[in-house]
């Protein structure tokens, strides 16, 4: 057999002589596969011994590898502190389709049951400037939900009920980013406290669904009910148009550091899988123990099969790469944009069309790559997440407003955040345009949007460490109290703050990511760390809100429909001057008198005010231009809407300061007085 087909079938397949097992190892000297019997799994039934082909690929056969047998992989090599072989140890085939854990805690692959029918329901493929993601817990967000019947909450059948459809569909967003679904487990640290892993970055496996999110039917109802249930929940959302992005974690896996439990890679060849030095210490830029060796083609493949698997065979519409950096370092350690994984992840044919977003970090040296990434043929081109908007986003609207209140004076101008909001061209290059930008406020790590609003402090006591872990710098301002309070003033303060970060993420230029909960203000309690919280503190209450939580959820939805209704918002491409470049806005900037932008409008502390004025160049939809006001102090401000060629009129569409706009004055005319409310912002239709 070709070597390319080999590689290209890693794994247990079945063929017309039984089921093939193929194993990749280059160290290894000798290779067996142990199938165990289906009631004891601890009992070896058969051996199958492995014989090296070209491509230092392991193949045996049996008629006893057949859908639903267990088995384990040994493996034998030379002796060596870059080696970790033991002959008599059980590992997991990294290509297993399915995974089970014995009475005694041990994995056993399983040959998986493939069959699925998705009855003829495509992805729904929905463009990058139409994209709204929506971080998700597959528990976290359906455990607390009373519209799931209860033998179902927080599983993924429960994120494919139809009220949960109904609910994201109801809110606006298209695509679930869903936190890691890939077969995990918990550090042992967490194990030794009495703690687990509630996140999932800490992988076992990269082709095996999380068995413990299926229903408890499914973890017991055989041989591929946990993948069908899988499949399931993709078919349904993609019925009703909506998006699956999974976050995946290769950087590092659960072998943790050298001491660390060894389950597959370590024991197949480490040598050949992790970074290490030459006497055997691990090289980790994951701050996880050990980091994968993409410098080497071994662990290159393994991603791009994955990947492959996910996209094809489950049909995922896209993946966030955890710790993305560590993914185009090369054999010195240091990362390279045009590193051979990360082309082939944008480049592979087998990828065409699917989402790739970055977080474009590590903890090593150099680790901070945003804006370095490709952008790709075959795929849309890597997408970051721009924690640059992030911060300035929250310091603006937060600490700003903190420093103001305590100094007379706030700490910086508005262009920095200007720049952000129309899209970050001096982070991304003038060829991937605004939608290489994915724009967040909060994510899963770090305070939510709410507790930005309540915290100065962050309160992480609960999860064992003495408050060490988690960071301290999290650009939050509390108003004035630390924590939940039922004084008027600062919830209204609170809620406004909140109003106005969310039209920041909304109206801004780049693809949003809102996190579950943010749009109706859920809460952790001040914990910015709570990865290993499972519990109500971090799953998301879908009853019980208090009358501005729903308010909140209604502006969230409100800003969605708008960022839908107006393309102005949304360009594809970056304008360029004297030029007509479709799908891009052309942008204009005015100061409170309706005059061009100064240098000290831009940069003054003081002058915290300007006017977006944002008209789309037709490709795909209408003409549209919107303004948008940024007032960024908290005193009142009177604004003259500025007069600008082809517009005669401006209706108000949104005010961050007024939850009911029906005593507003919707209608202006260019040269109109407007009164801004402190720290507010307002989004006109412009005609």
């Amino acid at each position: 057999m070709p070597t390319t087909d080999l590689l290209r079938n890693l794994g247990v397949h079945q063929t017309s002589r039984g089921g093939e097992a193929r194993v990749w190892s280059h160290t290894a000297t000798s290779m067996e596969v142990v199938v165990f019997d289906a009631k004891d799994p601890s009992w070896v039934i058969a051996v199958i011994p492995l014989t090296r082909h070209d491509g230092d690929v392991w193949v045996g056969r049996s008629s006893k590898l057949v859908a639903g047998a267990r088995y384990a992989i040994r493996a034998s090599g030379p002796k060596g502190k870059t080696h970790d072989f033991d002959p008599g140890r059980n590992l997991i085939d990294p290509y297993a389709r399915g995974l089970a854990r014995t009475s005694t805690g041990e994995w056993r692959s399983y040959v998986q049951d493939q069959s699925f029918d998705w009855g003829g329901v495509e992805k729904p493929n929905i463009a990058l400037d139409h994209t709204v993601l929506y971080e998700a817990h597959v528990k976290g967000l359906t455990k607390a939900n009373p519209r799931v019947p209860e033998e179902l909450r927080g599983t993924y059948a429960a994120l494919a009920h139809e009220s949960t459809i109904d609910y994201l569909k109801d809110l606006g967003v298209t695509t679930v980013e869903l936190l890691p679904v890939h077969q995990f487990t918990s550090e042992q640290r967490l194990i030794k406290q009495g703690l687990a892993n509630y996140w999932g970055y800490n992988t076992l496996n990269f082709f095996t669904p999380h068995a413990s999110y299926a229903s408890r039917a499914a973890q017991f109802g055989g041989t591929g009910a946990v993948l069908r249930e899988f499949k399931g929940m993709v078919r349904l959302l993609h019925e009703a148009g909506i998006e699956v992005v999974l976050d995946v974690v290769f950087n590092h896996t659960s072998e943790e550091g050298p001491g660390g439990p060894t389950s597959s890679l370590r024991g197949l060849d480490n040598a050949s899988y992790y970074r290490q030095m030459a006497d055997g210490d691990y090289i980790d830029v994951t701050g996880c123990g050990n980091t994968v060796d993409f410098a080497l083609p071994a662990a290159q493949r393994l991603v791009l099969d994955s990947l492959r698997y996910w996209a094809n065979e489950v049909q995922i519409d896209g993946f966030r790469f955890d710790l993305a950096a560590t993914l185009g370092r090369d054999e010195n350690v240091d990362f390279d944009r045009g590193h051979p994984l990360l082309t082939a992840i944008v480049n592979d044919p087998s990828l065409a069309g699917t989402k790739m977003i970055a977080e474009p970090w590590d903890v090593g040296m150099g680790g901070w790559q945003v804006g370095s990434f490709p952008k790709g043929t075959a795929a849309k081109g890597f997408s970051e997440w721009n924690d640059g908007f992030r911060d300035r986003a929250r310091d603006f609207w937060l600490t700003d407003i903190a420093a103001a209140r305590h100094n007379g004076v706030a700490a910086q101008g508005i262009g920095g955040f200007a720049r952000r909001f129309a899209g970050s061209a001096h982070v991304f290059s003038q060829d991937r345009g605004p939608m290489a930008s994915v724009n967040f406020i909060t994510a899963h790590d770090g305070f939510t949007m709410a507790d930005l609003t309540a915290y100065n402090q962050k309160h992480n006591l609960g999860n064992g460490e003495n408050n060490r872990d988690g960071t301290d710098n999290n650009h939050s301002f509390n108003h004035g109290i630390e924590g939940p309070t039922r004084n008027e003033e600062t919830i209204a303060w609170r809620c406004k703050a909140m109003r106005n970060l969310l039209g920041t993420l909304l109206l801004s230029a780049g693809i949003p990511m809102l996190t579950a909960g943010d749009e109706f203000g859920r809460s952790q309690r001040g914990n910015n760390n709570a990865y290993c919280q499972d519990s109500e503190l971090t799953w998301v209450g879908w009853d019980d809100h208090e009358e501005w939580q729903d308010e909140l959820w209604r502006v969230t939805q409100h800003l969605l429909r708008l960022r839908r209704e107006n393309p102005a918002l949304r360009p594809v491409h970056y304008a360029r001057f004297g030029e007509t470049v479709p799908s891009a806005s052309q942008m204009d900037w005015y100061n409170t008198e309706g005059l061009s932008m100064s240098e000290r409008d831009w940069n003054s502390p003081t002058a915290r005010t300007l006017q977006y004025l944002a008209a789309s160049t037709p490709e795909f939809e209408d003409f549209n231009r919107i303004l948008l006001i940024v007032h960024g102090l908290e005193q009142d401000v009177t604004v003259t809407l500025p007069e600008h060629e082809g517009v005669v009129g401006y209706t108000l569409l949104w005010d961050s300061a007024e939850d009911d706009l029906t005593e507003a004055e919707l209608e202006q005319r260019p040269g109109s007085e407007v009164r801004i409310a402190g720290a507010s912002m307002q989004l006109f239709r412009a005609h």
